[in-house]
Order: structure tokens, then C-alpha cells, then sequence
């Protein structure tokens, strides 16, 4: 019945490459949000949507929480502590497996989220992940104990979002903390994602996993062109890149690894599409675009994608 129906926001935030992105796919049973094995590869505020019986969960994926500067990096900053305002509970998701591995990083990566999580007067969980690469499970309590120093009295989970241990557990729990009210979308729906944007998300995926060192974070790729008829969608997607020495790297030798990505990312958009895609790359220059205002904003950096 509606009066027993619970609905709320949860914040997903954290450390770059904690495992935020791959826990919302996980929860939803679909891919809404790019991941790779490089930090700060989410730069958007991601909505997904989980919808049982009697409940609605609306998940904030935010970007990495770090120190690096310049304006691009400030609005991923922003975009994140955006979900904490928003949400009525925060899970911030911790990388068990390299703080086990490296352990005087908990400080230093935990300490820029302590400050703001401390005035947020909501439920927050600690959500530990990864323990799947764990293999010493005897490592997890001194872990847990240096974490309580920086949270005390918070509820610690353990999870895995690649494989899905102990995320149930993190949902029921989330459940009992929502307000009761009614669905904040239609029932079927999983996501406020744009196609568009996934799309051109999607082709960014393929270059974080294709290209080496710091260039993915100086791509950026929009989509120009959407056509979609009955049985062919035509996509056309422009790669930018900060410098003219980027582009031969983007392109490949002949075309090969623009090629390559293409190819990629129009199987999957097939079949998240289930029909054929026509997709075409392009490489352009866009000097600087990382401390260009406008051309961030029109990337939808700073907030949520709707």
C-alpha cells in the first residue's frame, strides 16, 4: 500500500576508483555508469534508480572526491558534495584493497571527506569494497579500526561491487533510513541518463581503457548528431582533445585505434539500443578546454545529469 512505501536519495560518494560506478550497476542489474581501472573516470552526477514493492532508491553517483586543482577538477569537487545537500543518506564507499595494501593512504584521502561528512546531520555508511581482492581477511580489522578513528559509531559494511557480496545487506539496511512517501519516478524507470550522454559516455569508456598515462583526462565527447529510425540509429560523437599532439595518439596509426573504439562502444550501444548503430568518430582540437567555463557546463560538470 502507498501509505507503507518508502522513497529517498542516496549519495554514493568517495575516493576516485573506489568502486562507486561498478556498485550502482551492480545494485541496478544494468550499466548506466562507465567504469575503468583509472581514477576519477565518473565526472557527472549519475542517477540510478532501484524500485521494489514497496520502495524507491535514487542513487547519486558523484566523481572522486580528491585534491587536484583547476576549474574542471573544481567541478567535480562541487558536483559531488552536491549529492551530500541532496540525499537523505550517504554512503561513501572506501577502497578496502589498497588501503590494506597502503595503509597511510586512509589519511590522506579519507581526511578531505571527514570535515563535510561531520555537518551532515543524515544516516551515513561506510561502505568497505573490494574485499574480494582481499585475500588476508585478518587485515580487515585494523582496517576497520583506523577507519572508526575518522568515523566513530558509523555503521561499516563490507562489500564487493564487483560480485554483489554483502550489497544486499547495505540495501536493507539504507531501506529502514528512507522516509516513507511516494515514488519519485515511474516504476520503471532506472535512470535520468540521456541516451545522448550515454552514448558519448560510452565512447569515453573505450579511450580510458585504450590509452595510456594522463591523456583520458584531458578527452572530452559530445554527441552532435542523433538520428534514430526503425531499425538504425546514427550516431555522430565528437573526441576532443586539449592539444594537437593528442590527436594522432586518439586516431591511431591508419585510423586503428579510433577504429577500435568505435567498434566498441557500437556493440554495446546495439545492444542497450537493440538495434543496429551507425557511430562515427571525429578528433578535434579544443585547446585548454578543461579551464573553458562554457564548454565545461555544456559537458554537464557541476551537477546532475538530466
Amino acid at each position: 500500500m502507498l501509505e507503507d512505501f518508502r522513497s529517498g536519495v542516496v549519495a554514493l560518494i568517495g575516493p576516485p576508483n573506489a568502486g562507486k560506478s561498478t556498485l550502482l550497476n551492480q545494485i541496478l542489474g544494468e550499466k548506466i555508469a562507465i567504469v575503468s581501472p583509472k581514477p576519477q573516470t565518473t565526472r557527472n552526477q549519475i542517477t540510478g534508480i532501484l524500485t521494489r514493492d514497496n520502495l524507491q532508491i535514487v542513487f547519486l553517483d558523484t566523481p572522486g572526491i580528491h585534491k587536484q586543482k583547476g576549474k574542471m577538477n573544481d567541478f567535480l569537487i562541487k558536483s559531488a558534495f552536491a549529492g551530500l545537500e541532496s540525499s537523505d543518506v550517504v554512503c561513501l564507499v572506501l577502497d578496502g584493497d589498497l588501503y590494506v595494501r597502503k595503509p597511510h593512504l586512509i589519511a590522506k584521502e579519507v581526511s578531505l571527506i571527514v570535515e563535510r561528512l561531520s555537518k551532515v546531520e543524515k544516516p551515513v555508511f561506510i561502505l568497505i569494497n573490494k574485499v574480494d581482492k582481499i585475500k588476508n581477511k585478518n587485515t580487515l580489522l585494523p582496517l576497520t579500526e583506523e577507519i572508526l578513528k575518522f568515523f566513530p559509531e558509523k555503521d561499516i559494511f563490507y562489500i564487493s561491487a564487483l560480485n554483489g557480496d554483502g550489497v544486499a545487506q547495505v540495501l536493507n539496511k539504507v531501506a529502514r533510513e528512507l522516509p516513507y512517501g511516494p515514488p519519485l519516478y515511474p516504476e520503471d524507470q532506472v535512470s535520468t541518463v540521456p541516451l545522448r550522454f550515454l552514448a558519448a559516455e560510452l565512447v569515453r569508456e573505450k579511450l580510458f581503457y585504450l590509452l595510456d598515462k594522463e591523456l583520458p583526462y584531458y578527452l572530452a565527447v559530445q554527441v552532435e548528431d542523433w538520428l534514430e529510425e526503425e531499425n538504425l540509429v546514427t550516431i555522430r560523437a565528437v573526441i576532443y582533445v586539449a592539444r594537437e599532439s593528442h590527436k594522432p595518439i586518439v586516431i591511431g596509426k591508419r585510423g586503428s585505434r579510433l577504429k577500435e573504439v568505435g567498434t566498441k562502444a557500437r556493440l554495446e550501444l546495439e545492444e542497450l539500443l537493440g538495434k543496429k548503430v551507425f557511430l562515427e568518430l571525429w578528433v578535434k582540437v579544443k585547446p585548454k578546454w578543461t579551464e573553458n567555463t562554457g564548454f565545461l557546463l555544456s559537458l554537464g560538470l557541476g551537477g546532475q545529469v538530466v
